[in-house]
């Protein structure tokens, strides 16, 4: 698994997570929903499910609105499992997290832990929820809110404590005096509650304040005016509470999310030589000894095998490598390379490419559906596509298979221990057999039997004295006349 994944813990979970997820991100200015945007291969709210579901929560639940269906949609293609709760007119985060508990009551009443968190959290850990969940546990609290401490704590809720510690309640930056702007601890929106102190609380809470909104917050000054021990855990590592409202701060999630991807495999034995120009998705999988050049990005279910060379300048996704194999300077998309291998520089692997080990697919070659057997090498300027290439074949340079008439796509079948010479044309559907030549520019349009040499013979006529006749005065008629002389 990928050093950054989010583990299940060993033990039982809370008896539910809420995720909210149903903000319409307006200052993303996208006509893709806020949470669907991604960061590492994932969209922020499959980065927030993975930490949730890591918990190993008895009941799990997604609170939309924006975009509802593509949403929910999205969702469930992330975990069909997770329940789907739609929030109604009454704005506010109280309002979004009761209709959850509503939601999720009605299969059987929630008692223990209630986790809240978001869908706009991308870098929040399951570890770190962890820690949320055995604190408020430990201390039998009535809620325990995450928070950290920001040098620019604008726009956050801030933290008002009392002189033993615990908390008093949450002001809102737009509620706020100036004295509590001036409170550097801030609310994260991520929250441990008892089930039985939210589900009282949130009966209480209104929208009588500044936004006319049902404010989640709330809750915590009504627990503790009935009693209830309201307390926090801070962390240091401002990042996992950071949401992104906008292109900006999702770049900058984006960037510190990549820096956190690529010096955990570092760590894990990979080499990469330039970690700024290097991109790795959560998704991806390295093993040890893997070198990663500059330049290069690791996209989708790609995956790279031992002593493995990739880059400079390459972009892969979903594309397999196995040990010992050299990727430069290479496009590739759902490829894959076989040991000891060779690709590019300057290749293009299209989907269905599959090269065998110690195979090659040289400078300025593109590739698609085609099956290359082990040791066979396709080296230079050509096009492969729909086809398949027995073992220890060479293919000449300026090779093509020509696979489309204009209306359908046709197959190539090329032998084992077969010799090509430049340039030749492969008119599908066509077979050559183990161990056949071609020479210089055949056109082969019909079937080539095993150990035969196909040719493409037109006699050679030359025109005498045609540069001077056809090009008077040029630079050719010149060097022409010079060398009759």
């Amino acid at each position: 698994m990928s050093p950054q994944d989010n583990t299940p813990q060993d033990c039982a979970g809370p008896a539910a997570v809420i995720v909210l997820a149903a903000g319409a991100g307006t200052r993303m200015k996208s006509r893709v929903p806020k949470i669907l945007h991604t960061i590492g291969g994932t969209s922020m709210v499959g980065h927030a499910l993975a930490a949730a579901k890591g918990l190993n929560p008895a009941k799990l639940a997604v609170v939309v609105r924006h975009e509802r269906d593509l949403v929910a949609a999205h969702i469930a293609e992330l975990d069909d499992t997770a329940q789907i709760v739609d929030q109604d007119e009454i704005p506010g985060t109280g309002r979004a997290v009761q209709q959850a508990l509503t939601a999720l009551d009605a299969q059987g009443l929630v008692q223990g832990t209630v986790v809240v968190t978001y869908g706009d959290v991308p870098l929040l850990t399951t570890e770190l929820l962890a820690e949320l969940v055995a604190t408020h546990t430990s201390d039998k609290n009535a809620v325990t809110v995450l928070t950290a401490v920001l040098e620019d704590a604008a726009g956050y809720g801030r933290i008002l404590r009392h002189e033993d510690g615990t908390v008093l309640g949450i002001r809102e930056h737009k509620d706020a005096t100036d004295a509590e702007r001036e409170i550097r601890e801030i609310n994260s929106g991520i929250y441990a509650f008892d089930a039985g102190v939210l589900r009282q609380a949130l009966t209480g809470v209104t929208t009588d304040n500044n936004q006319g909104e049902m404010y989640l917050t709330d809750v915590l000054s009504l627990a503790r005016n009935d009693g209830g021990r309201v307390a926090a855990v801070s962390t240091t590592d401002r990042w996992q509470v950071e949401g992104a409202n906008d292109r900006v701060q999702l770049s900058a999630l984006g960037a510190e999310h990549n820096r956190r991807i690529v010096q955990a495999w570092m760590r894990a034995g990979v080499s990469v030589i330039d970690p700024a120009t290097t991109w790795i998705d959560s998704t991806v999988q390295l093993a040890q000894d893997v070198t990663i050049l500059p330049g290069t990005q690791l996209h989708g279910l790609t995956t790279v095998g031992s002593d493995a060379v990739v880059g400079p300048d390459s972009t892969l996704r979903d594309v397999q490598i196995a040990a010992g194999a050299e990727v430069t300077r290479t496009h590739g998309t759902g490829a894959i390379i076989g040991a000891g291998a060779h690709v590019g520089p300057f290749t293009y692997l299209r989907p269905g490419t599959v090269l065998g080990a110690d195979g090659k697919i040289g400078a300025f070659y593109e590739t698609k559906n085609v099956v290359i057997g082990r040791g066979s090498k396709l080296s230079h300027l050509g096009y492969a596509g729909d086809a398949e290439i027995g073992e220890d074949t060479n293919i000449g340079c300026g090779n093509i298979t020509a696979n489309f008439d204009g209306v359908n796509k046709h197959r190539t079948v090329i032998g084992s221990g077969v010799r090509t010479g430049s340039n030749t044309v492969f008119v599908a559907p066509v077979n050559v057999g183990d161990g056949a030549f071609t020479g210089a520019g055949a056109i082969v349009r019909k079937d080539v039997p095993a150990g035969a040499l196909s040719l493409t013979v037109a006699p050679q006529r030359n025109a005498e004295g045609w540069t001077s006749a056809n090009r008077p005065g040029s630079v050719s008629a010149q060097a022409a006349a010079n060398a009759k002389n």
